[in-house]
């Protein structure tokens, strides 16, 4: 495929679940956190390869992406010192104008934890008109990056024990159908990012998206040319019906320290190049991540996800 000078290459990963986990009080784990403990000690740890982030983190940034997202779940049982820990992980991975991100239903484990979330990320969540974030209110935000709207969605909010459901509320549907509409009459190519995949089926009920069937409505009337999601850790792609007919992509990744040998896929992201204008877009689309038994990271599939083509 021929690719102008004006190419777009966007980074996609997420489910960093950084680890490991600070010192834990009996205070802290008067709640909801005592079961999300409990399965950390007994699963997550166990699966994830912090080692792992690293190298994928080292072949994102050796391709050189001009935008990277990231779609949530940087913590685990979002204690304070695991907030402070991601900001300053995040600075690691590059200014903020060049990395954006959603929270996960992680990052929201308990009441108030996405507020905290917000504040110390908010360089990282603050829209081009310099609107920090102030919790769920502050979402959609936008970022245009060359011929590319970046559109940040919130689904996160704390929930009961043994639930890790989402909500995509009126509110947000509202203000995300005026910024779809906008950037579409600016002819750009439009990317939302959310955390919970906004697709039935995608995955059991305690953590489904609420609010999918009004996602979709807006989809279906506003467009959109991307949408990015993480929360099954799974390398997936659906499609939403769009105006006039076109179906909009709706991808999914694998947790990204996901280790080799578990019951999920292993650690990747996905790396987009997109060209072209509007009504002719162009989408390169490749997931990058463990290949082999040792960690060696290279690509692990790749297709076009231009008009109806599928990928695996």
């Amino acid at each position: 495929m021929f690719y102008t000078r004006n190419m777009f290459r966007l980074a996609h990963f997420s489910d960093i679940h950084l680890g490991p986990l600070p010192a834990v009080t009996y205070r802290e784990l008067a709640s909801k956190r005592i079961t999300g403990y409990i399965n950390w000690r007994r699963n997550r740890r166990l699966n994830l390869d912090h080692g792992l982030i690293d190298r994928i983190t080292d072949d994102m940034l050796e391709a050189a992406p001009d935008h990277i997202a990231l779609t949530g779940d940087l913590v685990n049982l979002a204690l304070d010192k695991e907030i402070e820990m991601a900001r300053l992980w995040l600075e690691s991975l590059g200014p903020a104008d060049r990395v954006s991100v959603v929270p996960g239903n992680h990052d929201a484990y308990v009441p108030g934890a996405l507020a905290r979330c917000c504040r110390a990320w908010a360089a990282y969540m603050t829209g081009d008109d310099g609107t920090p974030p102030k919790g769920k209110d502050a979402f959609p935000y936008l970022r245009v990056r060359d011929q590319v709207a970046i559109i940040g969605v919130s689904s996160a909010r704390a929930t009961a024990p043994f639930m890790a459901s989402g909500h995509f509320s009126k509110a947000q549907a509202k203000r995300l159908a005026k910024m779809l509409d906008a950037t579409r009459e600016a002819g750009l190519f439009r990317v939302v990012m959310i955390h919970h995949p906004p697709v039935r089926g995608a995955t059991n009920a305690s953590k489904r998206l609420y609010g999918i069937g009004r996602f979709q409505k807006l989809i279906r009337k506003h467009g959109a040319e991307l949408i990015l999601h993480g929360h099954t850790h799974k390398p997936t792609v659906h499609r939403i019906d769009g105006p006039s007919g076109a179906s909009v992509p709706v991808v999914g990744v694998a947790a990204a320290g996901q280790s080799h040998g578990s019951a999920k896929p292993p650690g990747h992201y996905n790396l987009f190049e997109i060209d072209g204008k509007p009504g002719a877009w162009e989408i390169r689309f490749s997931r990058r991540g463990v290949t082999d038994g040792n960690g060696t990271i290279g690509e692990v599939s790749g297709a076009l996800l231009t008009g109806d083509a599928q990928a695996g």
